[in-house]
């Protein structure tokens, strides 16, 4: 397994996506998203993506030269059409417009459809946490998931996340794990994964890493899951105007475009309260969780976020952890568009 420095692995990014078409500036953008997926832990929305990126750069399935455009602009809210252009730059697009409209009446609402998938979506939420407002990121995604009681596939992962100033960030799917957790399982040929996971194509729980490749995700809670999906499902697609449940593309749904449609919501608050005091409430806030007796077999109480900013002061110490299976996707794809493997 390699480990590989944070701009080594940057610059070679970088490189794939402008040897598969890409201007620069929209390869910058996309590698950052990506690479700060790896740096926080959260590997299944991180570089394992690029070579399916690439995939679709080359069969035609995504335009990286779009820019999108915005449909129509009323008060606080924006209809935005990404024209399939790279799901990344939909975002950097429609996050800067969320942050304006916020700024000038309290909040800014952002939807887009014919987008692709835009890596994690915490990437998003923070650069409204660094506008000082709270950001709220949703999308719809392949549909992988049944229904509760169904046995096909539906909707898809289909995260919710809020990032705020103070030490809270939220990112989850409505599944019990996201996708690329499975995928990583798969191509780096772990045998099981763990109960609760995934169906297989029946519909049946599996820990069978191939028949859960094959199959369907969890929704998380039961119906629960199922309700807050179908929730990303209305407030993405169904209000957008774009793609819903089947009619949505993906990784495993191939010669098609993705469609997927993307929610971004940027709340000012300074039209509340002062942001230090807002902050400081927050951080009263996580303190009281955190003072909670811890559990046995828990040695402390963790909140949305903590994990995640820990791995990340460590990987940018020592380098990020590449698994195999996921460094050969990489190099393979990197071939593929006549760039030399970085060295690590």
């Amino acid at each position: 397994m390699p480990t590989v420095q944070v701009e080594t692995l940057t610059r070679f990014c970088e490189a794939i996506l402008e040897g598969a078409g890409v201007p620069r500036h929209k390869a910058q953008v996309t590698t950052a998203c990506l690479v700060a997926a790896n740096l926080r832990g959260v590997d299944s929305h991180g570089i394992q993506l690029l070579p399916f990126y690439v995939d679709q750069l080359l069969a035609g399935e995504m335009d990286p030269h779009t820019d999108g455009q915005v449909i129509s602009e009323s008060g606080s809210c924006l209809h935005f059409d990404g024209q399939n252009g790279l799901g990344q730059w939909v975002a950097e697009t429609c996050c800067g417009h969320a942050i304006r409209m916020a700024r000038a009446q309290g909040i800014g609402m952002v939807v887009a459809k014919e987008s692709n998938h835009f890596g994690a979506a915490a990437w998003w939420a923070l650069k409204m946490r660094e506008a000082g407002q709270i950001g709220i990121v949703m999308c719809n995604a392949s549909p992988i998931v049944p229904p509760w009681q169904g046995r096909e596939g539906r909707v898809g992962t289909n995260p919710i996340c809020m990032a705020l100033p103070g030490p809270w960030l939220l990112d989850m799917a409505t599944t019990t794990v996201a996708a690329g957790k499975i995928f990583k399982a798969y191509f780096n040929q772990q045998p099981e994964i763990p109960a609760g996971w995934a169906f297989d194509s029946d519909g049946v729980p599996t820990t069978d890493t191939q028949k859960a490749y094959q199959g369907m995700l969890m929704p998380l809670g039961g119906y629960k899951g199922s309700g807050l999906a179908m929730m990303v499902e209305i407030l993405c697609a169904v209000l957008g105007g774009g793609a819903m449940s089947t009619e949505v593309g993906g990784i495993r749904f191939r010669g098609r475009t993705v469609r997927v449609s993307q929610m971004y919501m940027a709340i000012d608050i300074a039209r509340f309260m002062p942001l230090e005091e807002f902050t400081a409430r927050m951080e009263k806030l996580v303190g009281m969780m955190k003072s909670t007796p811890s559990a046995p077999g828990y040695d402390e109480v963790l909140v949305a976020g903590d994990p995640e900013w820990r791995i990340e002061a460590a990987r940018m110490a020592n380098g990020i952890p590449i698994a195999d299976g996921n460094w050969d996707l990489l190099v393979k794809a990197a071939g593929r568009v006549g760039v030399a493997t970085s060295p690590v």
